[in-house]
Order: structure tokens, then C-alpha cells, then sequence
């Protein structure tokens, strides 16, 4: 889900152009990707992609073509995977998979029926991103030679940490769970940037990264990083997704402008005392100090094991050939001119 700071971040997010990015690595938050490729990438009819044994590849095709993409406009990605959650978590994990299931029962029900608007919106909804699916990711990237981390915990916190000791000049991801825990620069839809058909509507819409950095937002908001965490508190994260019930953005906002912080709120009868069914110490604590850890590994781009993608690619899952070597082609050429970007990237410091 994520806290939803929109109305906040309005005034300081820009449109970047992905040129921007030229010879700089990002640390993408794999499952937020992956996942926007499972919803996006689609047969006309609203179902995912699949191979002929019936498995779903919505996810491969995504991050293989839009890595790529990436990879042309000289971004060095880093794709960073979740480890194991928060417990605190639990409760919107078990929310998500319960909306899920209902619109599993509800995507039945329009297939019997022949209600095609209806299969697309529930096809959608009751889309998973399994453990399967993730570990195909990470083999398919690492054939590709792309960099990726294992987070010891929650994959946006550690691509958020990556951002703010400088391994990587941005964090890509749809959250902006991301500037809580720390990140400098956020980017938004760099994964899905280019036009996009609205769901369920025959409507399509042109979009477009856009950059949110930290400092300036904490500026002009006049505002911490803990007094933004406890904003989002008070609209719901994923450690409390109720919030406090009445409680949207700006009227978080005002009240920890005027309190500054969540006890002064409650000692001034502001909010019901007895509307805070959570520990806010601890919620806090995870967004400033999560589980996070330096990576070992070497985040630089490798070259690319062309065999194995093929097999992964054309032999398992029954991709088209021809297009695939095509894109390989893109790949070798791509993490050529990217390497020799960063390697210009990094002696321009000295000049």
C-alpha cells in the first residue's frame, strides 16, 4: 500500500527527464517493479502473459524489455529484493491477501458470466507476486549482469539506504514510504514511464518520472524526517494501515506543525487516546533505524550470459527467439556505453 503523502509532495516533486539519469545508478525496489509489470503487462483480454505450460511471464518480460530500456537511456539499475517483513506488517499482508482472494472469487465469477470489463479489473486486482516469480526475477537479472541485493528485511528500506550513503544517485519506487526511511532523491513511474492504458478504461495516459528529493520537501514543509514519519502515522502506513480514523494528510500535517509530534497531539485531546491501538515508538523506530545492511556485493554491471537468458527465456518459457537475440543485441550494446558512461561519471569528481 504505502502512506500516501500526495497532497504534500506537490509542490516540490518535478518531472525529470530519464537523461537526467544518464551514467547514474539507481536502486529500484524489485517487488514494487515487478509488481507494476505483473498489473501492466497484459493480453488483451486482461490476463497476464503465459507460457505454454500455463505459468505466468508477465514479470519476465517486464524486467528483461524494460531493463533494457533503462539500460538505452544509460541508467545503471540495482533491483533490490525483499527479505523477510517486519512483524508489524503482518496485519496489511493479511489485508492485501484478503482483497485478493475476494477479487479471485469475483474474477470467477466474471468468467462464467463473459463480463469482460469486469475480467480485466479483477484480473488485475487479484494479481501475486509469488516467491517463484521473485526468484525467477533475480535469476534473469543476474544473466543479464545487473546488480542486485538481498535486503535483510523490507527491499524499500534498504534501496532507500543504498540512496542515502551514496552507492546509488536515486531510489526508484511508487511509495514514498521511501522518503521515510531516508532516501535523498525518490523516483516515481521510472519503471512504467511512457503511455499507459487507465484500468478499465480505453484511455491512455502519457507518464512521466518524476523526482521528489528529501531536504527540499523537509524545507518547505518545515518540517524533520521523524515529524514526517509521524504524518504518515497518523494517515496509516504499513505498520498501522487504519491511521487515525478522520485523519488525512493535511490535517496530519497541521496538527504535527502545531504539536510536533504524535504525544503532544494526544496530550492536547487533539485525538482520542484510546484511537491509538499501536505502539508509535516502535513504528517510528522501524521507518529510522530499519534492518538494513551495507551490500557485499559488487554493484557494478556485468556482462551478460547470453545462453542462459535464451534458455531462461525462449526454451522454458517459450519467448519468441528472434525478438529476444534482437534485444541482446540492445543489452550488449547498452551495458557497453553505460560502463563507459560511469566510467565518466566517476573521473568527472576529480575535475
Amino acid at each position: 500500500m504505502g502512506v500516501d503523502l500526495s497532497d504534500l509532495v506537490e509542490d516540490v516533486k518535478a518531472e525529470i527527464n530519464l537523461a537526467e539519469l544518464r551514467g547514474k545508478k539507481v536502486s529500484i525496489d524489485a517487488y514494487n517493479a515487478i509488481y507494476q509489470f505483473l498489473t501492466a503487462i497484459r493480453q488483451p483480454d486482461g490476463t497476464p502473459l503465459i507460457d505454454s505450460q500455463g505459468k505466468i511471464t508477465s514479470h519476465l518480460s517486464g524486467i528483461f524489455y524494460r531493463t533494457i530500456n533503462l539500460m538505452e537511456n544509460g541508467i545503471i539499475p540495482i533491483y533490490v529484493f525483499d527479505g523477510k517483513p517486519p512483524e508489524l506488517k503482518s496485519a496489511e499482508l493479511q489485508r492485501r491477501k484478503k482483497i485478493k482472494e475476494e477479487a479471485e472469487k469475483k474474477l470467477e465469477k466474471a468468467k462464467e458470466e463473459g463480463k469482460t470489463t469486469e475480467l480485466k479489473k479483477y484480473s488485475q486486482m487479484a494479481t501475486r507476486l509469488t516467491n517463484e516469480m521473485a526468484d525467477e526475477g533475480k535469476k534473469l537479472l543476474k544473466s543479464m549482469g545487473i546488480p542486485i541485493v538481498e535486503a535483510p528485511s523490507e527491499g524499500e528500506a534498504e534501496s532507500a539506504y543504498i540512496n542515502a550513503i551514496g552507492l546509488s544517485f536515486a531510489t526508484a519506487s511508487q511509495d514514498y514510504d521511501s522518503l521515510l526511511f531516508g532516501a535523498k532523491n525518490l523516483i516515481r513511474n521510472l519503471t512504467i514511464t511512457g503511455k499507459r492504458k487507465l484500468p478499465n478504461k480505453d484511455i491512455y495516459v502519457e507518464i512521466k518520472p518524476e523526482r521528489i528529493e528529501l531536504e527540499p520537501l523537509l524545507k518547505k514543509l518545515g518540517i524533520t524526517r521523524e515529524q514526517l514519519i509521524d504524518i504518515a502515522i497518523l494517515i496509516g502506513t504499513d505498520y498501522d494501515p487504519s491511521g487515525i480514523k478522520g485523519i488525512g494528510p493535511k490535517t496530519a500535517y497541521r496538527l504535527i506543525k502545531k504539536y510536533g509530534r504524535i504525544e503532544k497531539i494526544i496530550e492536547a485531546n487533539e485525538i482520542p487516546k484510546n484511537s491509538i491501538d499501536f505502539d508509535i515508538n516502535q513504528i517510528r523506530q522501524l521507518f529510522l533505524n530499519p534492518n538494513v545492511k551495507k551490500p557485499e556485493e559488487n554493484l557494478d554491471l556485468q556482462n551478460p550470459e547470453e545462453q542462459e537468458i535464451i534458455e531462461i527465456l525462449v526454451n522454458q518459457h517459450n519467448f519468441n527467439e528472434e525478438r529476444v537475440k534482437s534485444a541482446l543485441e540492445r543489452l550488449n550494446k547498452a551495458i557497453k556505453e553505460t560502463k563507459g558512461l560511469s566510467r565518466q561519471t566517476g573521473l568527472d569528481q576529480w575535475f
